[in-house]
């Protein structure tokens, strides 16, 4: 189905009048849009039903998890569905602004009670994705148990299918295995880069595009350290409001190192010498 036509069929089949699109930065998975009915404005985004199957109804969740401690802005789910061979999701638009002279302060105390939102187990009620690779989510009582089997597992037999040989070694998950700490699960964000956040027209932040679950709440803040983008003050904010455990710089390579085979079986070779290296470190 031609864009245009699967775009204006979204919009008649959720009763949006007289729509006009307009291209918004988007990804490679996904095209996003801006639609104008009525005055109102929503974002429709839209892929390949066949090529990234539950994507969308994942994302939902994963919203509207993010959304129910209502501890940070996070754009309603609007619509939800399949044209033919098109899926799409429907949200809320958010207009940006400049960041408030609070915004990482207000970031930090945000983040903290998000991941104080907990969970009897880690994992989430359906697996979801990362970037566009699966991302399965079985329930764990044990942090270290859902770390390794439902994050890095997956990842690094991805990798070695791909030809990539990584020298993994049972030392490597019997000495993660001591130093992680035994946290209870925190509601996670999941894939906090910062091109996953905006700003809202209040100057506050507002979350998209996650890869939720229940998980270990040092991950969102490592992969926050990964790329960059974020003021080192969200940070000691968060500490001041969330303290975390003693170490915590020392594990930070452990935790973006899932996050670097997804990049690693995403982007390519480039990835490498980066896992290796933490790879290294840990065994």
């Amino acid at each position: 189905m031609l864009e245009n036509e699967a775009l204006h069929k979204i919009a008649e089949e959720n009763k949006l009048k007289n729509p006009k699109f307009s291209p918004l930065t988007g990804g490679d998975i996904n095209d996003v849009f801006l639609i104008t009915a009525e005055g109102k404005k929503q974002v429709i985004k839209i892929n390949n039903a066949e090529k990234f199957p539950g994507m969308f109804a994942a994302e939902k969740a994963g919203l509207e998890a993010l959304q129910k401690p209502k501890v940070i802005d996070v754009p309603r789910v609007l619509g939800l569905g399949k044209i033919r061979n098109t899926a799409y999701l429907l949200l809320e638009f958010r207009e940006s602004a400049a960041k408030n002279k609070d915004f990482w302060i207000t970031f930090g105390k945000q983040m903290a009670a998000l991941h104080k939102t907990t969970s009897n187990e880690f994992g989430f009620h359906q697996d979801n994705y990362i970037g566009s690779l699966p991302q399965q989510n079985n329930k764990s009582t044990s942090v270290t148990d859902f770390y390794i089997s439902e994050r890095l597992e997956p990842q690094l037999k991805l990798a070695k299918d791909k030809g990539y040989k990584l020298g993994v070694n049972n030392s490597f998950f019997k000495n993660i295995s001591e130093i992680i700490p035994d946290e209870k699960p925190s509601l996670i964000h999941g894939d906090l880069w910062g091109g996953n956040y905006l700003v809202n027209e209040e100057g506050n932040p507002c979350l998209i595009d996650p890869a939720t679950a229940f998980a270990p709440r040092e991950m969102d803040l490592a992969m926050m350290k990964l790329f960059g983008g974020f003021d080192n003050q969200i940070f000691k904010v968060y500490n001041q409001e969330f303290p975390l455990e003693p170490g915590f710089k020392d594990r930070i390579p452990l935790w973006q190192l899932y996050y670097l085979l997804v990049h690693l079986n995403l982007f390519g070779v480039g990835y490498k010498a980066q896992v290796t290296s933490i790879l290294k470190q840990f065994s």
